[in-house]
């Protein structure tokens, strides 16, 4: 990896403050390609911020990177997971299996892990639902011809223990605490450790890419308003460095929120323009949106991207609905937007 926007994901395990290490993990995709969690020293124990993945891969270097700072899977005792997304989750649960380490996840998890965890539940129903409401019925056909409908509620179990935002995270050297940031996830937590100026920011803030927005089997109204929420709650506090799951490590949260929300914003406008130029439903707004840095076209996305957008774009409608700026109306179970 010589092209240095690749630089973050090389194996090891990287100080990123007194006691602190980074260590990113391998993703079985070509997209975010790897996931940084977080070795934090505190006395005689170890504590990890998000898990990984649950790959073979994942946990060798997993395994790799902890002796190099003196430890083994064994002497995590406690993992903090920012969200119940499976790169930062499921590998949580296997080592807890092994080695007794405690699981922590937020409480606005519980409906989405329940949905997971149900016999009945099938990939990605909830999106396959959101398609159909959306207009977006070739996207969610080609889905569906994809779809593997084995069964994986065997992958998912609760966390030990529910995270709030009085909680303690048991950590006794090294004061932090859980700060509810719904809107990636319904559930998403980042973890503060303010004395040290950190902020364990798993997707709520990335360096270079902006979250998806209630990609969940247990989405809220509205995951985009309460995203931008979230933001704004981080920005009004003190700025900190910016230890996020997916990038670098960079010296600020607020550079990137004021990014974040000026992205959004920038987005609302266009979304509000394609609705006053003919687009009906958030199928047709995606369509003549561009997407990526690159403003690709909506056809040049491949099928995932193609469910992602359409999801995204939905989540910016609804917000202006609730700001007044659009009216919305189902018809025949389709939502059309004027």
């Amino acid at each position: 990896m010589s092209d240095s926007r690749y630089e973050w994901m090389e194996p090891g395990a990287f100080e990123v403050a007194p006691g602190v290490h980074r260590i990113p993990l391998p993703l079985p995709n070509d997209g975010l390609r790897a996931v940084n969690v977080y070795a934090i020293a505190d006395g005689d124990s170890l504590t990890l911020v998000d898990g990984g993945w649950a790959l073979e891969e994942s946990r060798e270097q997993l395994i790799s990177a902890l002796a190099q700072i003196g430890a083994g899977p064994g002497d995590i005792t406690r993992f903090l997971v920012t969200h119940a997304h499976r790169d930062h989750y499921t590998q949580a649960l296997t080592l807890r299996r092994e080695f007794g380490s405690e699981v922590l996840l937020g409480e606005g998890e519980q409906a989405t892990l329940e949905r997971l965890m149900s016999p009945d539940h099938r990939s990605m129903d909830s999106q396959l639902e959101l398609l159909a409401e959306h207009g977006a019925k070739p996207v969610r056909d080609v889905l569906l011809s994809l779809r593997d409908d084995a069964p994986r509620n065997h992958i998912w179990e609760k966390p030990d223990t529910w995270i709030n935002a009085s909680s303690d995270l048991g950590l006794s050297d090294r004061p932090m605490r859980a700060l509810p940031t719904p809107g990636h996830t319904r559930g998403h937590l980042v973890f503060l450790e303010e004395q040290a100026g950190l902020m364990f920011a798993g997707d709520h803030v990335l360096p270079h890419i902006t979250p998806s927005i209630g990609f969940e089997q247990a989405p809220t109204a509205s995951p985009l308003r309460d995203y931008l929420a979230s933001l704004r709650l981080v920005r009004g506090l003190p700025d900190m460095r910016l230890l996020p799951a997916h990038g670098p490590v960079t010296d600020s949260v607020h550079d990137r929120v004021d990014e974040l929300l000026a992205h959004h914003d920038a987005r609302l406008v266009a979304t509000a323009a394609v609705v006053s130029a003919g687009a009906s439903t958030a199928y047709e707004a995606a369509r003549a949106l561009t997407w990526t840095r690159r403003e690709r076209a909506f056809d040049d996305l491949d099928v995932f991207n193609q469910m992602m957008a359409v999801l995204e774009t939905a989540a910016h409608l609804d917000v202006l609905v609730l700001q007044e700026e659009l009216g919305a109306q189902r018809v025949e179970g389709v939502v059309h937007y004027s």
